[in-house]
């Protein structure tokens, strides 16, 4: 298995097998509106790292899991951090310690890019992923999100 982070240079083969499998997490109709959004948004972040990264798990050149994840600037940190916005495993390959490396190799990055924190969310009843965010040393930060469309 490959893990790496996606670069500007990505085939549009590799940029739908992306897409194929973010559309079982993100979208629960598959339109072909829903497809072009997510494939724009991978282009966006693959073209802009100074912004946003994905790092994939490939075997077989098969997508098997992803880590999308912006970089923003904390005030508090008073520098850089990544908030994880999608770790991910297609079903069928899960509980084969994919999210567990995809995150390491997402540690690993922003240590040698000199971030100094990642944040993400997950659901309140989502032991699963709790206990992988907990075993690799993350703690849980007491917030509440929101959102505004336009």
């Amino acid at each position: 298995m490959n893990i790496y982070k996606v670069q500007s240079d990505a085939s549009d083969s590799l940029i739908q097998k992306v897409a194929d499998l973010l559309m079982h997490q993100l979208i629960r109709s598959e339109t072909d509106e829903d497809y072009e959004k997510i494939i724009r948004g991978i282009r966006l972040s693959i073209n802009d790292p100074d912004h946003s990264g994905i790092i994939i798990a490939e075997e077989n050149e098969t997508v098997l899991g992803i880590a999308f994840f912006n970089i923003g600037i904390s005030l508090d940190l008073g520098d850089r951090y990544i908030w994880l916005n999608e770790l991910f495993v297609h079903p069928e390959h899960r509980n084969k310690g994919i999210a567990r490396k995809l995150l390491l190799s997402l540690i690993y990055w922003a240590e040698q890019e000199g971030i100094k924190s990642i944040e993400l969310e997950t659901g309140v009843n989502n032991s699963v992923t709790k206990h992988l965010y907990n075993s690799l040393g993350f703690h849980n930060i007491i917030s509440n999100r929101y959102g505004f469309s336009f």
